[in-house]
């Protein structure tokens, strides 16, 4: 399916920029979409999605899960399937989490059973948390303040790199074999919050510590900050995922489907440190 034409929702986003460039890679026609970009795609202006999957034969899906407020993931992502098969989209890759339970209420893989009942061909990319929240996502500000507090206690969890999840999501885009598929996706191996944060301030010099804290007391700490309180929730039921070590055991799907490990999270501690995202 090189020649063919793909379009990536959140084309700005983690996963989203990096499978445009990846199939910019090998030569694929991308149209990168987004609320502000050339090709604009808004799920709260169904008028954008038409535009958005003309002339399109396989899509990245990724849904506002993380939305605050009342938000049907299942019946959107419904909608925009059937008006994909419509357009002829042979080929839907869905992003949803690894995350089997409702969180804040809501179901983070309500979407997959649309996509699925589709008709297209589909498949379901469930990650675990990215290695890239540390350095451009929702754990950078503590990083950088030198205390990373989250309701995660002790538990494992086997962060994964967003490159892997864009190299995976790629070869279900363009290759066979991934049809009728859902791909739990982790990094090699399981860490503790106070485990990756020591690794940071080792690779930075500098002093950074993880402070675990109460669910409730973290909910109302973001709450204080103008944090809606349904996502102030959904948030700590997410970490809460860690802490309970709901998805702890590392999957060797980025080996099976790259034929390569997937990068290891001190890798990219030092790279990223390299970078200076970290400095003060």
């Amino acid at each position: 399916m090189t020649d063919t034409t793909v379009l990536v929702l959140g084309g700005t986003g983690k996963t989203g920029r990096r499978v445009v460039n990846r199939l910019k890679e090998r030569g694929v026609t991308v149209r990168a979409a987004s609320r502000s970009g050339d090709v604009r795609f808004d799920w709260d202006d169904v008028n954008t999605w038409e535009p958005a999957l003309a002339g399109v034969d396989a899509a990245y899906l990724v849904d506002a899960q993380d939305k605050p407020g009342v938000w049907d993931a299942e019946a959107a992502l419904r909608e925009l399937s059937g008006l994909a098969v419509a357009h002829k989209v042979r080929r839907l890759v869905l992003l949803q989490a690894r995350v089997s339970e409702p969180v804040g209420g809501k179901s983070l893989i309500a979407g997959e059973r649309a996509v699925k009942e589709s008709g297209a061909e589909w498949t379901v990319l469930r990650p675990n948390w990215f290695f890239q929240n540390f350095d451009e996502g929702v754990l950078l500000d503590g990083v950088r303040s030198g205390e990373l507090s989250l309701p995660a206690g002790s538990g494992r969890e086997p962060f994964v790199d967003t490159e892997d999840v864009a190299a995976v999501a790629v070869e279900a885009l363009l290759g066979d074999g991934h049809a009728g598929q859902t791909y739990e996706l982790s990094g090699a191996r399981a860490l503790t919050l106070d485990e990756a944060v020591k690794e940071i301030a080792r690779a930075t010099g500098r002093d950074i510590r993880y402070v675990p804290v109460e669910h409730q007391a973290y909910v109302e700490e973001l709450v204080s900050y103008d944090v809606p309180a349904d996502y102030a929730l959904f948030v700590a039921d997410l970490v809460a995922q860690i802490r309970d070590n709901k998805n702890a055991t590392p999957t060797d799907t980025v080996r099976r489907v790259l034929g390569r490990e997937p990068r290891d999270f001190s890798d990219f501690v030092k790279d990223a440190a390299a970078r200076g995202v970290w400095n003060v």
